[in-house]
């Protein structure tokens, strides 16, 4: 039988879209002129069914005269096989269709293309039966002349010139869509669990976010078992908005969310840390210094895994958030109708709870509208910091000894030997904890026996410092500025301009020489002018040989007795004034030197031991008791070591002042500890601390409880006005 079909065969397919590429085959892929094929009658209906390609295929063979007789091919071309093609159209007939309806060996290359195409899709894309037969034909153009391939071979070897691109198929699935879809198929139950669990989790996920306290303390679960009311208006928006918009709304909404969960992570850290929120104006410089912080207590690798860490978290808490809100939208979508009987069930709660002011507990309201406040709080915080900062250059240029002539001031103190030294995180808890009092209290007792049996004298008063568990530079500048000095945009603007500072006041005189000692300080300080600070002797200058004590370049002791060598032993021709910053008790209290005889001190290297016998950061940090009692050990230390160089090394024109910074982090001095610091003066001279008396401060190096209490910027003007300066604004 010849393998020849009529033109009149492709009445009902010549326009199908389906058969639009195999058109495109070209006449080198049919059989040679004067070839015939020849084919079993059972296999007819298969080999037939492409109609649009026989015409290409043979039309060849019709005009090789040399290969045929005239009189056979005429019966052939036109006579038996048009007649025999209408006849396997219209015929109804299941013996020559069961072969094609059952044998799949002609659809095998578009199997293995797309395994996922269901039966409904083939039937919209292919339209009949015989639109298959492209793909079953393509195999064929590559059998060698004059032979034809059985079904079986053909299928298994798809013609490389035909292209998937030229076979029309159904879109195929992605191939996760694909995975996904059979597993589900396969495991329905668990399927449906784990739908369920991940959308209770990107719910718990987005009801953490808008409820998240942002001090530690306060993060329980009353404060996450709330309405809250962005939740109930979020959902409102995503269940009316289209498709695109919707996931639009819900990506943006998720990313502020993050963001907003991010900031509150900051918060809790800077009030455990600093006592106060995150400011997102100012507080970015910080995040420098922590790095510092964190490199000189865990080492470089340690710091740079915690900050890769905390980079990840970012990253995933971003995702998470925006996530969850685009999975509850598309949720609240599918469901539409649910989703706006629960939406309005919720809003008629929340109502009802907010205007009866019902509460779990004092201050946690079930009608909660957290996440609001907390940006409305933010947006006040950045407005009034810009304020702030102008307001406070008009406040700085104003000071009341600006003017006042050199011989007009400090009158009171000519002649004496000054030394203002800071002690690290010495804070009012030290004193009254329970915890750290009962130690930090002996060694004050005793210390200031030891002062009393060297013939000098201490009164003691309190001042609330501008800085709470860090940030020492802003105490520091409080002190000896006169200025409230809370952020680092003031210390930025007081330090560049001219504010006479106690240092400065005494160098104003000229009847003082500036020296500071900063064992802290690690490379160029440009406030060192600011101060009025002449010669300076960083952690680079004072011939420390030994190890660092976590954060701390060196011992406190050591510290002193290189200002000792260095400085004070020395011949002046004027007295000295000494601005000393001692660092040994700097968190995380681990480990702490030890006091060693004075002269084995050395150039350090007797601390070697001491520092690897000693606690690491990593067996206190966690915990609070601990870190309680090892602080504690580190402000005894301190006072100790400064006590006994006065007491060694101190005269009748010495005077002494020292305080704390600021209080130390909250873990150790308590989440509602004040921000009061001691503060004494200590003198042989006793009319030093007769020029003071009417500061009510208690005697000895300990204030009582009742005490009176100053800001920390007042201590400036009290002092300049007790020791004898004229105000002269």
């Amino acid at each position: 039988m010849s393998f020849n079909t009529s033109s009149r065969q492709l009445s009902k397919t010549d326009e199908a879209p389906e058969d639009v590429p195999s058109q495109e085959v070209t006449p080198l892929d049919a059989p040679a002129p004067g070839d015939t094929v020849q084919t079993s009658e059972a296999e007819t209906p298969e080999v037939s069914a492409p109609e649009t390609e026989a015409p290409e295929a043979k039309a060849p063979e019709a005009e090789a005269p040399e290969a045929k007789a005239p009189e056979a091919e005429a019966p052939e071309a036109k006579a038996p096989e048009a007649p025999e093609a209408e006849a396997a159209e219209a015929t109804t007939d299941p013996e020559p269709k069961a072969p094609e309806a059952k044998d799949p060996e002609p659809e095998a290359p578009e199997a293995e293309a797309s395994q996922t195409e269901t039966s409904q899709t083939e039937a919209s894309e292919t339209g009949t039966p015989e639109t298959e037969g492209p793909e079953a034909e393509a195999p064929d153009a590559d059998a060698p002349e004059g032979e034809v391939e059985a079904p079986e071979q053909a299928a298994a070897a798809p013609d490389p010139a035909v292209s998937d691109a030229d076979t029309p198929t159904a879109p195929r699935p992605r191939r996760w869509r694909r995975v996904w879809g059979g597993w589900r198929e396969k495991y329905p139950v668990a399927a449906r669990v784990l739908a369920w669990t991940t959308t209770a989790v990107a719910l718990a996920v987005v009801v953490v976010a808008l409820l998240m306290p942002t001090q530690a303390d306060k993060v329980r679960l009353a404060a996450f078992v709330r309405l809250p009311v962005e939740a109930i208006f979020g959902a409102a928006l995503l269940i009316v908005l289209p498709r695109k918009p919707r996931i639009a709304v819900a990506a943006f909404a998720g990313l502020g969310l993050g963001a907003l969960t991010v900031v509150n992570f900051l918060d809790i850290g800077f009030n455990e840390y600093l006592g106060r929120g995150f400011n997102v104006v100012l507080d970015w410089s910080l995040f420098s210094d922590a790095q510092g912080y964190l490199q000189d207590t865990f080492g470089k690798g340690g710091a740079l895994g915690i900050a890769a860490l905390a980079v990840t978290l970012v990253i995933a808490v971003l995702a998470l958030t925006t996530l969850s809100v685009i999975r509850l939208g598309n949720l609240a979508a599918r469901h539409t109708e649910t989703a706006t009987r629960t939406t309005l069930v919720l809003a008629i709660a929340w109502v009802t709870c907010a205007a009866l002011g019902v509460q779990y507990a004092a201050g946690i309201p079930i009608a909660s509208e957290h996440t609001m406040q907390a940006l409305q709080f933010k947006a006040e915080q950045v407005q009034r910091t810009l304020q702030d900062e102008a307001e406070f250059a008009k406040i700085a240029k104003k000071d009341n000894f600006a003017n006042t002539p050199p011989d007009q001031l400090l009158t009171g103190l000519r002649g004496k030997d000054m030394m203002i030294t800071f002690i690290e995180s010495y804070g009012r808890s030290a004193i009254e904890d329970p915890v750290m009092a009962p130690g930090v209290d002996a060694t004050l007792t005793a210390e200031n026996k030891k002062l009393t049996d060297a013939g000098f004298a201490a009164k003691s008063g309190w001042l609330t410092s501008a800085t709470y568990g860090g940030s020492s530079w802003l105490g520091h500048s409080t002190f000896m500025s006169g200025l409230w000095i809370s952020n680092q945009q003031r210390y930025r603007t007081v330090t560049a301009g001219e504010r006479l500072t106690l240092p400065g006041a005494f160098k104003k005189t000229g009847a003082w020489d500036t020296v500071g000692v900063m064992p802290g300080v690690q490379k160029a300080w440009p406030e060192q002018n600011f101060y009025g600070i002449d010669k300076l002797y960083d952690s680079h200058k004072l011939g420390y040989k030994g190890p660092k004590f976590s954060w701390s370049t060196m011992p406190d002791q050591y510290a002193l007795t290189a200002f000792e060598r260095l400085v004070h032993s020395k011949k002046h021709d004027k007295p000295l004034m000494s601005t000393i910053i001692l660092t040994s008790s700097h968190q995380p209290w681990a480990p702490i030197p030890e006091l060693v005889p004075q002269d084995q001190v050395g150039d350090g290297s007797i601390y070697n031991a001491i520092e690897k016998a000693g606690k690491k950061p990593a067996d206190i940090i966690t915990d609070s008791t601990k870190s309680k009692q090892e602080y504690g050990k580190s402000i005894q230390y301190s006072v100790s070591s400064l006590i006994n160089y006065l007491v060694k090394y101190g005269n009748k024109n010495t005077v002494l002042i020292f305080l704390g910074d600021h209080q130390p982090i909250a873990r150790v001095s308590g989440n509602h500890a004040s921000r009061d610091v001691p503060v004494s003066i200590v003198a042989k001279d006793p009319k030093v601390l007769d020029k003071i008396a009417a500061w009510n401060w208690a005697d000895g190096l300990q204030p009582k409880q009742d005490t009176p209490v100053w800001k920390m910027n007042a201590f400036r003007d009290r002092f300049l006005t007790a020791y004898g300066s004229t105000p002269a604004p």
